[in-house]
């Protein structure tokens, strides 16, 4: 692929800093397919990479923070941790989904424990009893009157950008990222026919990958090592079949693979307990698509549920990932909604990825390990690489997808 002759959009990150890696072993991962390495071994081992890539990948740009529907209902209220940031989610008496750093401008007390979701008109500090609207602006601070430097205007609190988008809540921490329509691109209209938004979650599973997350995503780009290690995928879905997105625009990569002539799904027999999507084409009821929302979002959408994995990197060798399985409402909420026809198939194929991935990591702790090449077959993988690649050297980072 030459991505210079492509179709393309651009994104920037705001960065203001050059990761600390040699660009000379950057570059050779933008060199074109079938010339270029993996990325330094820096990059899944050192504490100052990660360092960077949450301050200017994570930080800087959009991540998903999971579903929306954790808040439901107007004048609500959910804390939660992405990542390292506590966030304070709050929907307002219209319903708008806010999120605000979780700190009181008091003497920064959490507003709420993590995990704890309220139903309340006000937000309510439990320390001292400072109070806040739903929109954030400051409300009540007990005996404040008395302090001369009380300016009320000025202790709000702290918003984070956000926004909502296929059922999804998404974060922009540093406040300056690209519009969220230009970081989904093409995305927002291909996925249209699984009518994400009103999908709700069916099962999920939380792992912890003694791996880098980078390693965990480059593995989830290729099927060139499926013959190896995943049986039972093989049987329902051809690692031959498919192919890699081209020519759109935003902030993801991936491709499809096609299921064999007798599965309706991935599962263990090829056969689901639930009705496919309704609006989907017949050539979408006969795949399965593998996205990457840059940086850490993975979106596999099948033609009867979607599966997503979210990875938040804990050090540079452990990772924690959210695997949730999303069904149709109708679907749950049948008295016989049996899941496990997916779930088991996809833990069983989770926990043979992370074994191949821990051994990845594993010898990256070698300082003789040496960024390898990449075969025929592991395209996909070049355009992670080349995506981060880009990020580290602070340049436009070009998106091509064929549909």
């Amino acid at each position: 692929m030459n991505m210079s002759t492509l179709q393309a959009a651009k994104i920037k990150l705001h960065t203001t800093e050059d990761a600390p890696l040699p660009m000379d072993a950057l570059a050779e991962c933008l060199k074109p397919f079938g010339e270029s390495r993996m990325l330094p071994r820096a990059a899944y081992v050192d504490d100052a990479m990660l360092d960077w890539e949450r301050k200017y990948m994570f930080e800087a740009g959009w991540v998903c923070a999971g579903r929306a529907s954790i808040l439901n209902m107007p004048e609500s209220q959910a804390a939660i941790k992405v990542g390292n940031r506590a966030v304070l989610l709050v929907r307002d008496d219209k319903n708008q989904l806010r999120a605000f750093e979780n700190i009181c401008r008091h003497r920064g007390h959490e507003l709420l424990a993590c995990g704890e979701k309220l139903d309340h008109q006000k937000i309510v500090c439990p320390y001292h009893a400072w109070s806040y609207e739903l929109d954030g602006s400051f409300c009540h601070g007990r005996d404040l009157d008395e302090i001369k430097n009380a300016v009320p205007s000025e202790l709000g609190l702290l918003p984070i950008r956000s926004a909502e988008w296929g059922g999804w809540l998404f974060l922009n921490f540093s406040g300056d990222a690209a519009p969220f329509s230009e970081y989904i691109g093409s995305l927002d209209n291909f996925i249209k026919n699984w009518d994400c938004e009103r999908l709700v979650v069916g099962s999920s599973h939380d792992y912890e990958l003694q791996a880098n997350w980078k390693v965990a995503i480059e593995n989830y780009h290729e099927c060139y090592h499926c013959g190896m290690i995943h049986p039972a995928l093989c049987k329902v879905s051809s690692p031959e079949s498919g192919g890699l997105y081209t020519g759109q625009n935003g902030l993801f990569t991936g491709g499809w693979m096609i299921l064999e002539d007798h599965a309706d799904t991935m599962s263990f027999d090829g056969k689901s307990k639930v009705e496919p999507f309704p609006k989907l084409t017949e050539a979408q009821r006969r795949e399965v698509h593998y996205i990457t929302l840059f940086p850490n979002f993975l979106i596999s959408l099948h033609p009867d549920f979607i599966m997503t994995h979210r990875l938040e990197p804990i050090a540079p060798g452990k990772t924690y990932v959210e695997c949730q399985w999303l069904f149709a409402p109708e679907a749950v909420n049948k008295a016989d909604f049996d899941p496990s026809f997916a779930v088991d198939f996809w833990d069983t194929t989770n926990k043979e990825d992370w074994g191949a991935v821990e051994s990845v990591q594993r010898s990256m702790a070698s300082e003789k390990f040496i960024p390898g090449i990449l075969s025929a077959d592991e395209e996909s993988v070049y355009q992670f690489v080349h995506l981060v690649a880009s990020a580290y050297m602070q340049k436009p980072i070009i998106k091509t997808h064929r549909f």
